[in-house]
Formats: structure tokens, sequence, C-alpha cells
């Protein structure tokens, strides 16, 4: 892209904490500039420093305990740093704008959309009465929200998550700033809001000339969106390169890990990828590579000499001692990727049907007036039919709302079923009531979308995972349970210290391993999993889904998994049921379904979905 000068210029940042267990270096000495019109990537896990990044270019880093060591950030050449808050207060919004990762916990419950809006357009522009509402009503409609003068007064709470995010993307662009800064805007949206919202984003960009700074950790968005990617890892930058560059051959060996961790249809008979380990403690004073006691490339070298940061080619910087002519030459000649795929055969399922489910309905009263008169119903789940063999994955995918979820709980008999019978191994489970229910619940299990919000944070995770043993009488004495949890613990992947902690202090990806024991303790054939790789970075998913894939070789274990994630479908499902406004409109195999879609419903979603383009 042809530029002047930079808009942004980003040099050596570091922003730490002071804690109790000593300074935490959540970003320790990152370098990049973004040109005016340009897309920048900020891409890595979570725990890396991508949201500390953005949220020290804004000053919002909350001080003490945190402050910003050194150095500058120049923004249309003035030193952001040195500036005080006042003069601060006056760029949020006008000059640089944010849309933060949870739109929920971001927007005002009690202020309607149109007063939060308005904010921003009284503060930096000055409008005010009929101006700022035609202003606001403007805004609405330039980020697609439906009938914008019927909205315009409603509170968050009565939007959709993807309503809340073009009204976040509102008020960003009310101030009519010059760079946008976007903190994971599509996480854990459907791939067709997904789908809207960064094309609004690109659209936006193109009318307006926006600089835009994404964060996010899905390489199918940086694919669709980024012109440049800076990847990051423990606090700084490994690598920085143009999209094309950057997709067509990754250098660092973190970048490669990422993208051999991505699910697809072509690994299905092989485990994925998984960086081994974890991100070393940010507490530390760096003095050698970050990313060596994980790496398949590290020789001593790496683990004696912190890497510089390289011009590999024309405007691709890399941090790796692969790349220094000084330092690559002691690298052992035989050292080469140790990792080669573990082959992982498909669980062929049994011909025998272990659940039926037909004519299922699920409905939920609708109240109006003082004395809550029954007006009508909510048809969340309205006839669905639906069977899983033993050692089965069957794929229930689908935007939010249209019964996926609720469908789950009907089956496992969390939610008074309306119509329609739910047969388990041959009983019929809607007229169990009940002592006869909660015996037959040791035979199916929930994983849910967020294990932590699942879990006690007062009991252990021995409590947790044993719980279940004890209320089903199963697993025998109380020491035959402990060396049960030990047993699950270790086949998850934890620590066996793990069985004393608490929840608090396990990352995402941890606490769903636990989920998993917690689930498999009571030795079920069938597991509902409810979104459980939503939200999580592709390295912790790719360890998740290893994970349900064994078990289900070990155990013989039944799947229904619901998700709106089509690439995991692909890999780890042997059939796809599609649904919409509570019904299934398409049913098939994964090949069927994927390939060769039949309904309207389908070919949209599917088309909706952000491919990672290697050129």
């Amino acid at each position: 892209m042809p530029l002047t000068e930079p808009l942004l210029q980003v040099e050596g940042l570091k922003t730490w904490f002071e804690t109790l267990a000593g300074t935490v270096r959540a970003v320790d000495g990152v370098d990049f500039e973004i040109n005016p019109g340009e897309t920048f990537v900020l891409l890595g896990e979570s725990g890396c420093g991508k949201s500390m990044t953005a949220l020290s270019v804004m000053r919002l880093i909350a001080v003490p305990p945190g402050h910003i060591a050194a150095q500058r950030i120049v923004l249309e050449n003035r030193n952001l740093l040195e500036l005080p808050e006042r003069a601060m207060r006056k760029l949020r919004g006008r000059k640089i704008a944010m849309i933060f990762q949870e739109p929920q916990t971001s927007l005002n419950p009690v202020f309607t959309i149109g007063d939060q809006i308005g904010e921003s357009l009284r503060v930096h522009l000055g409008l005010r009465r009929y101006s700022l509402r035609q202003r606001v009503l403007e805004l609405l409609e330039a980020v697609g929200i439906p009938h914008p003068r019927q909205r315009i007064d409603d509170y968050p709470h009565q939007f959709s998550g993807g309503m809340r995010q073009r009204v976040m993307i509102a008020m960003a662009l009310a101030g009519e700033p010059e760079l946008l800064i976007a903190d994971e805007p599509t996480t854990a949206l459907d791939v067709t809001i997904q789908a809207q919202i960064l094309e609004l984003l690109k659209g936006l960009q193109r009318e307006r000339g926006l600089s835009i700074l994404l964060i996010t950790h899905d390489l199918g968005v940086v694919s669709q969106m980024a012109d440049r990617i800076g990847v990051m890892y423990a606090g700084h930058l490994v690598e920085q390169a143009s999209r094309e560059r950057f997709f067509a051959d990754p250098l660092h060996p973190y970048s490669r890990k990422l993208f051999e961790a991505l699910p697809t249809h072509g690994k299905r008979d092989q485990r994925l990828n998984v960086i081994q380990g974890n991100v070393p403690p940010l507490t530390q004073p760096f003095k050698a590579c970050r990313f060596a006691d994980r790496c398949d490339f590290a020789w001593e070298a790496c683990r004696i000499q912190a890497p510089k940061w390289i011009l590999a080619e024309s405007g691709y910087h890399v941090r790796c001692h692969l790349y220094d002519p000084d330092i690559a030459p002691s690298r052992p000649p035989a050292g080469q990727d140790n990792y080669a795929r573990s082959p992982l055969s498909a669980v062929q399922p049994a011909g025998q049907v272990l659940l039926k489910v037909e004519d299922l309905k699920v409905y939920f009263p609708i109240r109006k007036g003082i004395l809550r008169r029954m007006s009508g119903h909510i048809k969340a789940v309205d006839g669905v039919s639906l069977e899983i063999r033993r050692a089965e994955t069957l794929a229930l995918v689908g935007e939010s709302g249209c019964g996926k979820t609720t469908t789950g709980k009907g089956i496992l008999q969390l939610l008074p079923v309306t119509a329609g019978s739910v047969r388990f191994n041959g009983e019929e489970l809607t007229r169990l009531k009940g002592r006869a229910l909660r015996q037959r619940r040791a035979d199916f299990q929930v994983i849910f979308q967020d294990p932590f919000a699942s879990m006690n944070p007062r009991m252990t995770v021995a409590d947790i995972v044993e719980e279940g043993m004890i209320v089903q009488r199963v697993g025998g004495s109380a020491e035959a349970r402990q060396e049960r949890v030990a047993e699950l613990l270790q086949r998850v992947g934890l620590p066996a210290e793990a069985r004393d902690r608490y929840p608090h202090e396990f990352s995402g990806g941890q606490r769903q391993r636990i989920c998993i024991a917690r689930a498999l303790a009571v030795k079920p054939k069938l597991i509902v999993c409810d979104e459980p790789t939503s939200a999580l970075d592709v390295s912790v998913q790719a360890q998740i889904l290893n994970l349900l894939r064994e078990v289900q070789h070990e155990f013989g274990l039944s799947y229904l998994f619901i998700t709106h994630n089509l690439a995991v479908v692909e890999y780890l499902a042997h059939r796809i049921a599609v649904m919409y406004l509570g019904r299934i409109v398409e049913e098939g195999t994964v090949t069927q379904v994927l390939q060769r879609p039949q309904h309207s419903y389908t070919k949209t979603l599917l088309a909706a979905v952000p491919s990672v383009e290697r050129d």
C-alpha cells in the first residue's frame, strides 16, 4: 500500500504490572506501525499480550498496579505517553476508538443505545437534540441495525449478540476516528454474524479510509481481514509480515504450530498437532528464547541467548535463531522438526442405535399483563427427530437462538419436554421421574460451553470430579474413588497436583479438561458437548479435540456435539444435522452436508465460513 507516513507508531512498548508474585511483563518490548487505511492484525493465543497492547495504545491501563515502562506511542506525530489525561480524553473516541471484546459488559444496561452512541457525539462533535438524534439514526443504519427508528430507544439486553456488537461499532465510529481498535470483535459469534461484522468493518474502512488494529486468535479472520500481521508470543512480537507472505510460508516455529493445529477434513485420521507445554510465566526476566521449551527446532543456543529481531526478507521480520546468520550455523545438523502426526483411525459407529429422538418439542410460555396470563408460546424446539448410534458423533449445527442447546437439554431431561419421544438404549426418558431419572443420568453427561460457570468455585478439582460418583454411587469406596479421580486427571492431561487446586487457578483449556474428567467419572455412554471449544485458542482447541477423539476410542462414547464451528465439525463428526428456527432442515454424513449441501440455509452457513487461504 503506497503510504507516506504511518498513522500510528509503537516503539519499544513495555507494559508491566506489579503483583505479589513479582513484576508481570505483559507487554515486553513491542514495535509496529499502522499506515492510513491499513488493517494490522495482532495474532496470538490468550495471555500473549494482544489486548494489553491495545489498552496501552488507548492509555487505559489501571495505575497502579500497571504502568507503561517504555518508550513511545506516536499518533500523528504526538507521543501519547507524554499527554496529560485530559488531552487523552479528547483523543479517545475522536482520533482513536476501540471496540471491546464483550459488548454485553461494555454497554451500560441502564441507558438506551441511542443515549450511549449520542454521548460521543455530544462530547466530541458538539451535537445536540435533533441533529444528534438524526446522526445516531444514521450510524445505526450504517452498521446494519434494522428499523433504527424503532430500536434507538431500546436497551442493550433487547439486542442479540451480533446486534450489540454492531451497536459497539456505531459507538466507536460516532466520533469519526482515524484509528479503530477491534479487540476480538467476532469471538463466539455465529459464522453468519461474524461474516456480517467483518464485511461491515471492511465496508466502513473503504468508505472512511479507517486504519484498523484488529486483535484475534482466529486464522480465518486474519486471512480475510489483514493487510499485515504481527504474531505475538509471551509479551513480544515473534513475526511480522504481509498477509500474502505470512500465509504462503510462516517462518517462526510458533506460527507453524498454529497452522498445524487447525482442524480439517484431511486430518480426520490423525491427531492434531498441539503446542506442548505452557507459556512461560511472565514474572521472570527473559534472557533466552521464550518459545524454546515448546519448540521442535530448539538447540543449545536457543536456551542461553535471546534471538534478535531479524529482517529475513523485504518487509518480513522474525525473532528466531534459525534465521540469524551469526547463530544458525551452530545448530546441530540432525536437528529437524520432531513432530510427526500420530495416526488415529476413525471410530466406526456400531449398528445399534443408542439414542432415538422423535418429534421433540420444547415450548416456553409467553405471559403478559399484571396477571401474567399466557398469550402464546416460544417454539424453541419444534419437532426435532434424530438418532445417534454407539461410538458415533452427531454434530448439531446452526446459529445462536435456533434451538441447539435447548434440544440438548431436552434430551437430557434438564428442561421439561412439551411433546415427543426420547428413547435412550430402548428406554423412554420422558416417562422417568425422580429417583429413576437420577439413576439413569450416569449413562448420559454434559460438557457445558463455559467450564468456569459450570463448576463450584469453592470446590477443589478432586471434589468436582468425585461429586458425580458419590451421587450415582459408583466407583466403590472413598479410596477407590480417589484413585479413579487420579486416573481421570492423568487421562485428560492434568498433573497430579491439580486435584487440590480450585477452578480459578486453571486456564480455559485446563478447565475444559476438568469438565471432561467430571463427565467421564460416571462412565457414561453419551456425552452432550455444548460448544466445548468456542472461544478457545486454536492450539488449546486442538488439545480438547484430540482428547475427545481419544476417549471416544477408549470408551466407545457417543457424542451429540453442539457447535457453530464447521471446521471442528469437519474434523470430529460422523454425521451432521443442520438446525434452523427449532427444526432440523438438513441431515447427512459430513461429506454429504459439507460438500453437497441441499438446503439454502446450509449453503448460506458454508458460504459464511472464513477460509484459511494458504497462497
